[in-house]
């Protein structure tokens, strides 16, 4: 793969991978058919898990332990033929095992017999509508005898095979398994649509052909594709993959924050709030300008564009008004800048002004046009991470349209959070034809408080729709002394299900080797693994000798069956020098535990140079290795050993890179099953409101690291005694600022890891960090009012337990507070006993009453 997975994609495939090799495995023993599932919100990365899948479907999997399918051949089916090339380009771009010779787009016009293995067929559902020519034509049947394809479609034309006969003869294929790949699977289970009835017939078999051996729905709801499945006959279903959605929000690949512009008076506003959208683009393009300069990214600067949304058919007075408003608040703006993606595909006349049509696949990629006039056409299937300022001119009745196109405009530029800058991670959205209630409905879909099916837009825990916002910097009253501390405090990453502690070294070694740290790092991290397995090979000679003759050896039975009698008996064993086959079989078995490349580097790293059997028998020696149990410990233990001598070493260097290669380091720390130390980002713009939604001032306080020209910061999202809590600890004599840690785990967050009672790992961020002492001498302390209410109360309890254990000593105070029958009361988790009350409680309510929990003061 060209992209390093996020953690939660990581997890996924594993689990994909899981349920083909088990559905693989039934086809190819028993006949039997299998579906299942993959469920992510939009934005969350769906088709680069999907190419990390069909990369090891053909090629393997070294770190999952994931052999190739030789015969494996992939059917992606969509309703819309240019979402299936976007997905073809992604595909590529994603999977560098992939290239464009593997990726077949059907056409009318193809006319195989069956399809190929290793590769990727895409096919759209008007290919296989009944007038169409992929299901015409004359086919030979076992009597040979020509017959009409039937099914109530027009006469033949001389087509050889339909597409129907080219799955059944691939599907008949002893060497081949197909695999059916269903994107947006929850639009093609309704039963009256046509594209339904196609859908059923692939899965299901018709004309001829038999049921897809392996199907799999890829979605962001799939209930109605799970329902489905769930009555087809003979058909094993396996357990589905659901992302979480926090996971993905957690991730940055998704803007955090949702800002919703309307009117608060009657009117038509539509132009002058379509003004103040064009200049909110030309701000965000300055902003993202500064940036990437800062970024020493000036070769890939992010490019904003401005979607505006007409109804289906807007009036041309509609659209003449609209580009003459952007125009006039924008006169510089190049001709070209404005285009438009509407169904009729094209060029728009509006006076003297022409508004060419573009593909909306090539939005992203042609950063001339800077704002797009679109329709409905766009809400499924679309990608454009740039599109960051959004325009709607329809009724307060189209929420549902609204909430899907934001759905797409929700991924962020760069597929990263940008480190402490709210405005970066946002996502501006004005809604001229809108009043409070209605667009507080949209911010509930946003969010996920609103469940549309079909549309998948909802955003994980943390993500914030804000209404009339504030930008705030950094507050010039804290000491510098503060902010030095706030650098030192320690984060966690988030664990993945499936790591190993090999390929985080050698990514560590490529990172350092990029970045010009440490030059020859991957040819040292690979030297140190060989060093490694030598060391293995001596400790545990006997048993490699004893392996090596098992490769060399090929072990057999024989026996007989009595022609007449029936009767079977045992004539005894063979055994039988290996061939190259076998002895390369071996090989390769040890390259899916070792890795392939370490594989690779050993056996050269064992040949003499100048004899050229030595090659086979180092290749004999690697393959008795991955016969050895303990090998992969041994190099795994090895391997997380110099990966954090690595880390400590380069620890301020990294700090010196920009933020998108330290962020590119903090994704390989996180290669692990266990909980990594990060370092918090210092924030540069935190956005708050600053009103409610009748107009009205909000409380604030001061002394918050971050806020406004007046030096005060909004307390509006703070409940009663979360105020309380600011305010006890802002009485204190010695107290010196405070930080409302962000809810989400971004940089700029102290984030701890917990496991809950699922057993997945996921990552909270308690309320507070306060400071006290003197400047000569701060003191940082976690304050975290708990909620007993919520059911994942104690699990997080005992991840903060954890946390005090790896780093307390870092804290003067880390404290979780409970409100009990309205009297606030404290667990002092750098108290032993109070941590060991916690790892054994199963109510929080009895143990925020028992006598570890004190009266908070």
């Amino acid at each position: 793969m060209r992209y390093t997975l996020k953690g939660y994609q990581k997890d996924a495939v594993v689990d994909v991978l899981a349920n083909l090799k088990k559905s693989t495995r039934d086809w190819k023993q028993d006949g039997d058919t299998s579906a299942f599932s993959l469920t992510a919100t939009t934005g969350a990365g769906k088709t680069v898990m999907a190419a990390a899948v069909i990369e090891a479907l053909f090629n393997g999997d070294a770190e999952n332990n994931f052999e190739a399918d030789p015969g494996a051949v992939v059917l992606w089916f969509t309703d819309d033929p240019s979402l299936n090339e976007q997905t073809r380009f992604r595909l590529m771009a994603a999977a560098d095992k992939i290239n464009s010779s593997r990726l077949v787009v059907i056409e009318n016009s193809f006319s195989q017999e069956q399809l190929d293995a290793g590769k990727v067929y895409f096919l759209n559902a008007q290919k296989l509508s009944r007038n169409a020519k992929l299901v015409r034509g004359v086919t030979q049947h076992d009597t040979g005898n020509p017959q009409i394809q039937l099914d109530n479609v027009p006469p033949p034309d001389d087509r050889a095979n339909t597409m129907w006969d080219i799955l059944r003869n691939t599907i008949e294929d002893k060497n081949l398994t197909l695999y059916l790949v269903l994107d947006e699977a929850h639009r093609g289970m309704n039963s009256e649509r046509e594209r339904a009835t196609i859908v059923q017939k692939l899965i299901n078999g018709t004309s001829g052909a038999p049921p897809t051996p392996v199907v799999w729905g890829i979605s962001a709801t799939v209930e109605r594709f799970n329902e489905a499945m769930k009555k087809q006959q003979g058909r094993n279903i396996r357990p589905p993959v659901v992302v979480d959605p926090a996971r993905v929000q957690d991730s940055g690949l998704l803007k955090d924050d949702i800002r919703l512009d309307f009117p608060t008076e009657k009117g038509t506003f539509n132009t002058s709030l379509l003004a103040r959208a064009t200049r909110k683009l030309k701000t965000i393009t300055e902003r993202w300008q500064t940036y990437c300069n800062r970024e020493g990214s000036t070769d890939d600067v992010v490019v904003p564009l401005l979607v505006v949304q007409v109804p289906n058919s807007p009036s041309d007075q509609l659209l003449l008004s609209a580009v003459e408003t952007i125009r006039d608040e924008w006169p510089e703006i190049p001709s070209d800048a404005i285009a438009n993606v509407f169904g009729e595909h094209s060029d728009l006349e509006l006076g003297d002004f022409t508004v060419r049509y573009v593909h909306p696949q090539m939005i992203q990629d042609q950063t001339h046009v800077r704002v797009l006039l679109a329709k409905d056409a766009i809400s499924t299937g679309w990608d454009c991470p740039r599109a960051e300022v959004f325009v709607s001119f329809r009724p307060a009745s189209d929420t549902t349209y609204i909430t899907q196109l934001l759905g797409r405009m929700v991924r962020t530029p760069l597929a990263r959070r940008i480190p402490g800058d709210d405005l970066l991670n946002s996502v501006e959205c004005v809604l001229p034809e809108f009043d409070s209630n209605t667009a507080t409905e949209v911010a509930k879909a946003m969010i996920g408080q609103r469940k549309e099916d079909g549309d998948g837009t909802g955003g994980g825990e943390g993500r914030r729709v804000l209404i009339a916002p504030v930008d705030m910097g950094t507050n010039p009253n804290i000491p510098d002394s503060v902010w030095e501390l706030f650098d030192s405090l320690p984060s966690q990453t988030l664990p993945r299900k499936v790591a190993r502690p090999i390929f985080r070294y050698t990514a560590l070694a490529q990172s350092l080797s990029r970045d010009g740290l440490r030059v020859d790092a991957v040819k040292e991290a690979y030297n140190e693994l060989c060093k490694v397995l030598d060391g293995f090979s001596a400790r545990h000679s006997d048993k490699l000798e004893a392996a090596k003759e098992d490769v060399l050896q090929v072990d057999g039975a024989t026996i007989v069956v009595g022609v007449h009698s029936g009767d079977v008996e045992d004539a005894g064993v063979f055994h039988e020098l290996a061939d190259d086959r076998a002895i390369q079989a071996d090989y390769k078995a040890a390259g899916r535990l070792l890795t392939p490349e370490l594989a690779k580097r050993y056996a050269d790293y064992l040949a003499d140079p100048d004899d050229d059997d030595s090659l086979l028998d180092a290749h004999i020696t690697v393959g008795a290795l991955g016969k050895i149990d303990g090998v992969t410990e041994a190099l795994d233990a090895e391997a997380d050993e110099m990966a954090k001598a690595w880390f400590d070493e380069y620890r301020v260097s990294i700090k010196g890179l920009s933020e998108e290669r330290q962020a590119d380091y903090d994704n390989i720390k996180g290669m692990s099953s266990q909980p990594q130390r990060i370092d918090i980002k210092r924030p540069h713009i935190r956005t708050e409101e600053t009103k409610d939604s009748e107009g009205n001032l909000l409380e604030t306080r001061s002394n918050h690291l971050m806020a406004d020209t007046t030096g005060m910061f909004p307390v509006a999202n703070l409940n009663n005694w979360e105020i309380k809590v600011v305010d006890k600890e802002m009485g204190r004599s010695d107290f010196l600022a405070w930080y409302r840690n962000p809810s989400r785990a971004s940089a700029d967050a102290l984030a701890v890891a917990w496991t809950g009672s699922d057993g997945n790992w996921r990552r909270m961020c308690p309320d507070f960090i306060f400071f006290h002492g003197d400047e000569n001498n701060v003191k940082a302390s976690i304050v975290d009012p708990h909620g007993i209410h919520l059911s994942d109360a104690i699990p997080k309890l005992k991840g903060l337990a954890d946390f005090v254990e790896a780093y307390g000593d870092t804290f003067h105070r880390i404290e979780s507070i409970g409100e009990v029958d309205g009297k606030l009361r404290v667990l002092d988790m750098k108290n032993q006993k109070v941590r060991d009350a916690v790892r054994a409680a199963d109510d929080v309510e009895v143990l925020y009453r028992s006598v570890e929990a004190e009266n908070y003061q």
